[in-house]
Order: C-alpha cells, then sequence, then structure tokens
C-alpha cells in the first residue's frame, strides 16, 4: 500500500523528487521567495521550486545520512539527525529524532521531536508516505473514498504559495466534509489535488482523528490522528510512468500523500500559528495511522 522507488532508482536519485516515505524538513512545504525575517535577521533559502523552498531546501532532512539510535524487532525504530547552523540556509542547531513505531496488529505510529540549541528557528517536519489502498500497484486512487476533518483551506497562488487567506470549503472541490471519491470533483480542479487543509478544533498538541480513507473493492480503510493543524492533501500529480518497487510504474494520481504539519510559508504570514521554536523549547509531531478491513 505504500510507494517506494525501485531498488536501483534509489542508489542513482538520491535527490529524489517524489519524496516516497520521507521525513521532510526543516520546514516541510513551501517558504515563499526562499526567504524570512526572524528576530531582525534575514535569511536566505535556496530556490529549488520556481522561486521558493520547497520541502528544506535542496538537501532537506529527505536527503541527509539520520543515524539509528535505537531499535527492537518488530516493534520501533529511532532514527536521528544534528542538523547545523545555517544548513540549507536556516538558524542554528537543531537535533531532530524520528521514531516509527508499530503498535499491536493493525496501528503504526510516527514521533518526530526536535529541540533548537542555540537560535530559534522554524520548524515544520512531516511525513511524506504515499498511500494507495489497494496496493501501492493497484493502478489509481480515484476511487478511494476520502473524510477530511478540515472545514477551511488556506489557498495558494500560482506558485502554490498561500495567499495568507482562510476559505470555506462548503461546496467546493476541496469539500471532503462528508466522504466522497477522490475522482469525483477532480476534473473541478488544475488536475490534482495539493492543498493545506485547516484541521478543525486545531490547537497544539491537540491530538485527534483527521482523516479516513475507504477502498471498497479490498475493504481496507485508513484512519488517521495527530496533534498537527493542517494537513496536506496531495494526489501524486507529479508521478509520471515512475518506476516503483517490483516492476511497478506510478502514474499520475497513483498514489496520496496525507501530510500532517503547520501551515506552508507561516513564516511569511503573521496571521497563521507561528512555528518558531526557541532553545528550550520542543517541537512535538505525532501520527497515529489504523487500518482495518470489512
Amino acid at each position: 500500500m505504500v510507494h517506494q522507488l525501485s531498488p536501483l532508482l534509489s542508489l542513482i536519485n538520491m535527490n529524489d523528487s517524489w519524496y516516497f516515505g520521507a521525513t521532510i524538513g526543516r520546514v516541510a512545504n513551501r517558504i515563499g521567495h526562499a526567504q524570512f525575517t526572524l528576530d531582525g535577521h534575514a535569511y536566505k533559502l535556496p530556490a529549488n521550486d520556481h522561486g521558493n523552498t520547497l520541502h528544506g531546501g535542496f538537501t532537506g532532512f529527505s536527503d541527509v545520512v539520520w543515524t539509528v539510535k535505537s531499535h527492537k524487532e518488530d516493534d520501533h525504530v529511532t532514527f536521528t539527525y544534528d542538523s547545523y547552523d545555517h544548513e540549507q540556509g536556516f538558524p542554528g542547531r537543531l537535533e531532530v529524532s524520528v521514531t516509527y513505531m508499530v503498535i499491536g496488529t493493525n496501528k503504526y505510529c510516527v514521533k518526530m521531536i526536535a529541540k533548537p540549541i542555540d537560535k530559534a528557528t522554524p520548524v515544520n517536519l512531516a511525513h511524506h508516505t504515499y498511500w494507495n489502498l489497494k496496493g501501492h500497484n493497484g493502478g489509481d486512487i480515484l476511487s478511494h473514498e476520502v473524510q477530511i476533518f478540515g472545514s477551511k483551506i488556506t489557498p495558494v497562488d500560482k506558485k502554490l504559495i498561500p495567499t495568507g487567506k482562510f476559505e470555506s470549503v462548503k461546496g467546493t472541490p476541496y469539500d471532503f466534509l462528508e466522504p466522497r471519491e477522490v475522482g469525483s470533483r477532480i476534473n473541478d480542479l488544475p488536475g490534482l489535488y495539493d492543498m493545506n487543509y485547516v484541521l478543525d478544533a486545531s490547537s497544539p498538541n491537540h491530538f485527534r482523528k483527521v482523516l479516513i480513507v475507504r477502498e471498497k473493492v479490498s475493504g481496507r480503510k485508513l484512519e488517521l490522528w495527530s496533534n498537527q493543524i493542517g494537513l496536506q492533501f496531495y494526489t501524486g500529480g507529479m508521478l509520471n510512468a515512475t518506476k516503483g518497487k517490483d516492476g511497478a510504474i506510478y502514474h499520475k494520481h497513483g498514489g496520496m500523500a496525507l501530510e500532517t504539519q503547520g501551515f506552508p510559508d507561516a513564516v511569511n504570514h503573521s496571521n497563521f500559528p507561528s512555528q518558531i521554536v526557541r532553545p528550550g523549547e520542543t517541537y512535538k509531531h505525532y501520527m497515529v495511522y489504523r487500518f482495518t478491513a470489512s
């Protein structure tokens, strides 16, 4: 049910532009004009996406070598990374750990922790797995039924940078407040879903269910809980005959990324919840996926 590059492509393509299964950081999603100002200092970042910064820059957390801190067979594994001051333009050292856990027979959990050491810095980590409940090579996900517990979105401009406004999804193609198929209104959009949802009843560290996905033929269901305020719903518009594991070929809409996160470009929008974390503070991001079948 999870997309993965072929072993050969994984070796030769360290800068995986699809971010299959990646940990994204130091700041996930986009930062407008590849710059921001913090505490009176202007920071210029790598512009790796049409003049903007995407997923941490040219060499984000998805493209560095992590250290295995601890592991227990069939239970959990923890990776750590020490991000240095001004890595990809971001201020300060940042100690990061990500733990992947299996709980019982049907729960998959991800715990992301980050601690600034010497300077304030923006932090917005994300988990970029692509899901297809028919199987990773099961074709498109347009018949998947999705429910997102978010009644607003942060609309974007032509370069996918938030305008700073909030818009209701009610009655629009982005309305998944009630379960419906991904493909039911996708033709009313420019070809795909790639949008941040403002999750309802959201506040820092408020852990709640944010999404449900069902696939009718297999009877499989995915439920996602998180403590984050946003959810990027992306239907794989960049997949274009991508060579995956086991000889699979991933085409457009072949999988969906369900990325819990802070709001994109929050460093440049004072009306968005802040992503600035200061020394002595700890960034915490939790996700729990539950899988069932009927």
